[in-house]
């Protein structure tokens, strides 16, 4: 009898449990997939290697090259470009090479800040305005609306050209800064309006978790796609405004050099001594390019719904 008797339970295996280090596998396979997404987009990475080498020249490039931005006595005046001075030299003894460094480094820092401040104070502003709604939406997206309306070149001129020290590159920064964050603040607010009502968010207010920890640990990682591209994009605007600034006179001046100084100082010799002008102009335009190409690559690799990315 005991041998057809049947077991009287089952054998139950081993209880696990679950994986600490799940959310971290999650998170580590989805950046895995963007970065995935991202190498495969040709034209961005192209243009990520050429921003790089821009960087290189405008940074370690001083280090290495004989002259700098400043006048020097040894240098000949108004010379063409040459094995000594590549791309010439100006009328009052400049290196142009030596300028063209210093005026993208300088170009870039400018821009570069001006996408980090207005990137997190636009971020902040619509992803409040976004979570709260009713009347602080309202107050916050009108006041969003009247700085758009104001000509954005313009404004930052006209600041530029009241504002003691305003020819250094920091406060010309401050100032681009203080009207580029409006689109950024549109932007996250739109994200947020889709966000507040999910099932994580309200997870979040049922534990007690606090409007300022919801929005800063909840709702902006969750919008960074969307940021992270207006932010590259800001810096080929901040690139354009800075240059329009230097040319009109309201941006970085002498001693010191931006490329749309350059190109103000140069703006007489186009025709006749064409390695003044067009130096700075084509750095520009190849910045500008490069960061847009990159930006149309982070959107394609950040875009959840995206199945095929341009090659």
């Amino acid at each position: 009898m005991s041998d057809l008797q049947a077991p009287t339970s089952a054998a139950t295996p081993p209880s696990a449990d679950p994986p600490t280090d799940a959310p971290d596998t999650a998170a580590h396979g989805q950046l895995r997939l963007v970065l995935a997404r991202f190498v495969r987009h040709r034209m961005a990475m192209t243009s990520l290697a050429v921003f790089v080498l821009t960087v290189l020249f405008a940074f370690a490039g001083p280090l290495l090259w004989a002259w700098d931005h400043t006048v020097h006595r040894e240098i000949l005046p108004n010379q063409p470009p040459s094995w000594d001075h590549p791309f010439g030299t100006t009328n009052a003894g400049h290196d142009v090479l030596g300028q063209l460094m210093r005026g993208t480094q300088q170009t870039i820092k400018v821009a570069l800040t001006v996408s980090v401040l207005a990137t997190a104070f636009g971020a902040v502003w619509g992803a409040v305005a976004g979570y709260y709604r009713g009347w602080v939406d309202a107050v916050m997206m009108r006041t969003v609306d009247v700085l758009m309306v104001v000509p954005l070149l313009v404004a930052v001129a006209a600041i530029g050209g009241n504002v003691r020290g305003g020819t250094t590159w920091w406060v010309v920064a401050l100032i681009i800064a203080l009207f580029s964050w409006t689109t950024i603040a549109r932007v996250v607010r739109g994200v947020v309006l889709s966000l507040r009502e999910q099932e994580f968010v309200e997870a979040a207010r049922a534990a007690g978790a606090s409007d300022a920890r919801i929005i800063l640990r909840h709702l902006l990682p969750n919008a960074a796609g969307p940021v992270i591209v207006a932010a590259t994009l800001l810096i080929a605007t901040a690139i354009l405004l800075e240059a329009s600034m230097s040319f009109l006179g309201f941006g970085i001046q002498a001693p010191d050099i931006s490329l749309g100084l350059m190109i103000d100082n140069a703006r007489t010799a186009a025709f006749t001594r064409p390695w003044l002008f067009y130096p700075p102009g084509l750095f520009i335009v190849l910045i500008c390019l490069t960061i847009n190409f990159i930006g149309d690559g982070l959107r394609d690799a950040l875009d959840p719904r995206q199945t095929m990315v341009r090659r």
